[in-house]
């Protein structure tokens, strides 16, 4: 019967989709095409999009006037679409492309990432490279193929580099260098763990051998122009306030203020501090728990937990769980990620055409000096399955990647997505799953604090009331946490302003969501729709999913001015 009512949402949804506006399906299709060779790599997770064989980052200054007058071409587009006898879905839709489309503004012509940013091009060189690495079904010779082919493109993008930055931000280029680091080894290391592979054949060898030189040499170049320009570089990091507007306007669509935003943290940090108060007073009679003993005693308990997370969600009618789904797992860090593990997240959700694999979360071997995640994940994998794997990011992408309707299959804004992964934290909290292991509620209240923390540094960043150093210091202090994750954190919201606070204000929107359904379906309301419609949908913001589901249109009127 689950199976059964879980189909039918979905017939009916593609019903309705089915008869959306072709032309903006049309557009949406060529803008994706468009994006997966354009888009820039990321450390994120959530943003990665799959790229064609044989892709090549371009940044050239040709390349990126291309890109602006593409994202002019784009917007005209839908601009110009006609909107006679839209459905509801068809301005969804529509609200959603443009935010999608405004990304690309967002980055080429209001942060200026090109012009602003060194660390910028450290992600399309080695960033590039990551994407291939955490790939972790076997290698194969075209994979390889890619992975010369970028390393080889080091050199064109380092050029382009020096040509585009003329805005060049002095704490970026901190970041750039602390990234790079010592490239000698860390490329060096890359090739050992590479040509290892026993099918590799000779000449493939010596062209990744040639490649991994000339990356090696080109980094070391822009290393050391980096250090040449440091001392003229500007110090102003912030984005500033009407940026920070522009961005909750046309692209997150979150209806609030900034001053908003950082009473909505404060409310939520009084609350987790407060709870987490009172389970730490709960557990006192408790001993602290064990680390595993072993990476492979950690992987083995980490599949049985997702897969009991799944029985649980079935079990107690909170969501459905697809047949077609796969697992997400861990598996040991290999040698060919420890070189770059420090350029994002380090996990393997597949993707729209990889949905027969398992995804995948690398782990080091446990240890009480881990960092503050990988220590948490020692003690129990659970709160990062919840929201790394199941039924967090891994669960919702791949539902929303059989979206029938393509606009939804892509990201937007994390809001929705770290909404949605912060969410089901304290949905699995509160109904129960920890009750086995009391010190595990510990770690989800202390998730909660750093969360709702990220809000006021985030928007502090932004505005330019906290240095980079102060925000990291900070949220060490007061989450607490150590200083290299914090500094970390607080280096990579400073040049991706919005992302921090998407977790707890994409989480207070679906509460609002969830209780404003409740009231106006009263006895007729469904948790288990509602998180099925949620998750196939979770690449919406949540203020558009409100207004198709339930109507009010007080969150979305100034999304259409």
């Amino acid at each position: 019967m689950i199976k059964q009512i879980f189909l039918l949402t979905i017939f009916l949804w593609s019903f309705s989709w089915a008869q959306s506006n072709p032309d903006l399906q049309k557009l949406a299709g060529d803008f994706w095409a468009w994006r997966a060779v354009q888009q820039p790599a990321t450390g994120d997770d959530i943003p990665r999009v799959e790229r064609p064989d044989g892709w090549t980052p371009d940044w050239s200054p040709k390349a990126v006037e291309r890109y602006r007058q593409k994202y002019r071409d784009f917007r005209d587009k839908l601009d110009s679409l006609p909107r006679d006898n839209w459905q509801r879905a068809d301005s969804v839709d529509y609200l959603s492309l443009r935010a999608q489309i405004e990304r690309v503004n967002w980055e080429l012509n209001v942060l200026r990432a090109p012009h602003r940013n060194p660390d910028f091009y450290v992600h399309q060189t080695f960033g590039a490279v990551y994407e291939l690495l955490l790939i972790h079904s076997p290698m194969t010779e075209q994979r390889m193929q890619n992975i010369i082919k970028r390393l080889n493109s080091f050199p064109k993008t380092i050029k382009a580099a020096k040509i585009n930055l003329t805005e060049p931000v002095a704490q970026f280029s901190d970041i750039a260098w602390h990234n790079t680091g010592d490239v000698l080894i860390t490329l060096e290391r890359l090739f050992a763990a590479l040509q290892n592979d026993k099918n590799m054949s000779k000449e493939t060898r010596t062209d990744l051998l040639n490649a991994n030189d000339s990356a090696m040499d080109a980094l070391v170049d822009f290393r050391n122009w980096l250090l040449k320009k440091r001392p003229k570089m500007s110090a102003d990091f912030s984005c500033g306030r009407e940026a920070y507007e522009y961005f909750l306007k046309n692209i997150a669509l979150i209806p609030y203020t900034p001053e908003q935003l950082l009473q909505m943290g404060r409310q939520e940090w009084e609350r987790a501090v407060a709870f987490e108060t009172y389970e730490k007073q709960r557990n006192l009679e408790l001993p602290e728990p064990a680390i595993f003993k072993s990476a492979a005693a950690q992987i083995e308990q980490g599949k049985k937990d997702e897969i009991a997370i799944r029985e649980f969600l079935e079990k107690n009618g909170i969501m459905s769980v697809p047949d077609w789904l796969n697992h997400y797992i861990n598996k040991l860090r290999p040698e060919r990620i420890l070189p770059l593990a420090h350029m994002g997240v380090v996990d393997d959700l597949t993707s729209e055409t990889r949905l027969d694999e398992d995804a995948v979360s690398y782990i080091p071997k446990p240890s009480r000096k881990l960092s503050y995640f990988g220590l948490s994940r020692a003690i129990d994998p659970r709160p990062l399955i919840i929201h790394e794997g199941v039924p967090g990011h891994y669960f919702q992408l791949a539902i929303s990647w059989k979206n029938p309707d393509l606009i939804r299959r892509h990201f937007v804004d994390s809001g929705a997505n770290e909404g949605i992964g912060f969410y089901v934290e304290e949905l699995m909290q509160q109904f129960g799953l920890f009750d086995d292991r009391p010190k595990t509620r510990e770690i989800i209240y202390n998730f909660m604090r750093l969360r709702a923390l990220r809000v006021e540094v985030d928007i502090r960043l932004a505005l330019g009331t906290f240095t980079i150093q102060q925000a990291g210091e900070y949220l060490a202090k007061t989450v607490p946490m150590d200083k290299k994750t914090a500094i970390g954190e607080a280096g990579f919201f400073a040049y991706n302003p919005g992302q921090a606070i998407s977790y707890q204000i994409g989480k207070l929107q679906i509460y609002k969501f969830l209780s404003d359904a409740k009231i106006q379906k009263g006895d007729q309301f469904s948790l288990r729709e509602f998180h099925d419609y949620l998750m196939q949908n979770g690449n919406v913001p949540i203020a558009l999913l409100r207004w198709e589901r339930l109507g009010p249109r007080d969150e979305i009127g100034q999304f259409f001015e």
